[in-house]
């Protein structure tokens, strides 16, 4: 499904693409050389505002039952104020301080020392050292993918506890939630603000660096495009991957403990939330040398964006169907709680088979079937920087004949089942969708105004051969 996507980035220009292996022009690469007052605006807006909503939303849980309203307009009519809230609100503690140290830690020791083995008997699945993307300096890094190693060790330790251990309680992340908040806004402020000023001293390849002039959009949008401690340790890897997309299912673990803890069952509403999410999580790991020729990876440099985002905006705002359900359990009829199963599979299928098929017609160059049938694609040609010519082909097959962006319609289905097995109660678990339609349009008018610009006419036929975006004969 959609890769991790924190806050969305102001649109940037014109970002370039990798095609068949070759950079692009290094102007058109990623984020921003120069800042318009609209960019700088919108990353202004972002520094101030994201972290007191990740806030926002969690106080209101703890403090008013999930209502999103309440606390606004108890604040408007003078009934409380910010400090008010602010005094009720969990301090960081030792404890939690510890959990997350540990937990940081173990995710690091798992991604530098332990390479990856499942490649060598989990069958088509594809690990351990891997080649990525060519970056604009025209470096090839190379990655030890051992992301589902992690997640399946991790996941294996959890249950064992949970079972024979009992070395903790399996509530222990609800339990600390608040506090475990304080502790990863420490670490996505400090990893961003190192990235900074290893960006200025001491860069992994300052041929891969942009500036800008502006303090704020370097810090956010990031100054190195793959920032490195030794050969192995990725910035950008690691912490779009892990710590937080391997403590996803843990959280959502946690919340069902809570869940029966309080209530003496978990409901099928829970059970549904922590098995639709799984499959999203392990399909990410599952498919984690694709994600390095995804656009995080290939155009993204590691800023605040990232830095911050993977740490706090990720594992606290992609979990709040599970925090709902603590606060309000709900029990769905089989029916409709079938209805939500079907359509997150379904979104599912739809999300995987999309990608399935771009990257198979890549891998072949199109030798290849789809559907029963030989591919067709519409012949393209671009001009890079230097004034070569080069050819690529988009793909019009397949659900890629049905929409332009169809992987992205599976992805919002997907989503769109998560909010709905927690009923219509209440407007906070439903702000996951509106996240990600607003993020995933976003994407799509920014990729194709990369694409117009790359291909010219060349695009024009393949939008007139496909004309929609998301969703066919509406948009």
């Amino acid at each position: 499904m959609a890769s991790k996507s924190q806050p969305s980035a102001p649109k940037i220009g014109n970002p370039g693409s990798i095609t068949n292996g070759k950079a692009e022009p290094q102007g058109q690469w990623g984020r921003a050389w120069e800042v318009d007052w609209f960019s700088l605006a919108s990353v202004i807006f972002l520094l101030l505002f994201a972290p007191l909503i990740v806030y926002y939303f969690i106080m209101a849980c703890d403090q008013y039952s999930c209502s999103l309203t309440t606390p606004a307009l108890n604040i408007i009519t003078g009934r409380v104020s910010f400090a008010d809230i602010w005094a009720k609100t969990p301090p960081m503690t030792m404890k939690a301080v510890q959990i997350y140290t540990l937990w940081v830690t173990f995710q690091v020791l798992l991604y530098m020392l332990l390479p990856d083995f499942c490649h060598k008997f989990v069958p088509r699945y594809v690990g351990g050292v891997q080649e990525g993307a060519v970056t604009p300096a025209g470096v090839v890094n190379k990655y030890q993918v051992n992301g589902l190693q992690a997640w399946l060790i991790t996941h294996l330790l959890w249950f064992a506890n949970s079972r024979f251990l009992f070395w903790f309680s399996p509530t222990i992340i609800f339990d600390n939630w608040i506090p475990l908040l304080w502790c990863a806004n420490i670490l996505g402020y400090a990893v961003s603000t190192f990235v900074m000023i290893k960006g200025y001293l001491f860069p992994t390849n300052a041929k891969d660096c942009k500036f800008t002039g502006n303090f704020f959009y370097n810090y956010m949008m990031g100054i190195e495009f793959n920032p490195r401690i030794g050969k192995w340790f990725d910035f950008k890897l690691f912490f779009n991957g892990r710590p937080g997309i391997v403590a996803w299912t843990l959280i959502n673990l946690s919340f069902a403990a809570k869940q029966q803890e309080l209530y003496g069952q978990v409901t099928n509403s829970m059970v549904l939330v922590n098995v639709l999410q799984a499959i999203y999580v392990l399909d990410f790991f599952w498919n984690e040398t694709w994600y390095l020729k995804t656009i995080d990876i290939c155009h993204d440099h590691f800023g605040w964006y990232l830095g911050w985002g993977d740490c706090v905006w990720l594992p606290f705002l992609y979990t709040l169907q599970g925090l709902y359900l603590v606060y309000h359990p709900v029990q769905l009829s089989t029916p409709y709680a079938m209805g939500i199963l079907g359509l997150g599979l379904l979104g599912y299928y739809i999300f995987r088979i999309t990608n399935h098929q771009k990257d198979l017609f890549r891998r072949t160059d199109g030798r290849c079937l789809i559907w029963g049938q030989k591919p067709k694609a519409i012949e393209c040609s671009y001009t890079s920087a230097d004034g070569q010519k080069h050819h690529s082909k988009l793909l019009v097959s397949g659900f890629w004949g049905v929409a332009r962006h169809f992987n992205y319609t599976g992805d919002l289905m997907g989503s769109l089942a998560y909010c709905l097995a927690c009923g219509g109660s209440h407007l906070l678990p439903y702000f996951y969708i509106i996240y990600m339609a607003i993020l995933l349009i976003h994407r799509c008018l920014r990729d194709e105004h990369r694409c117009a610009s790359k291909y010219g006419r060349d695009w024009a036929r393949y939008t007139a051969a496909v004309p929609y975006r998301l969703l066919p004969g509406i948009f």
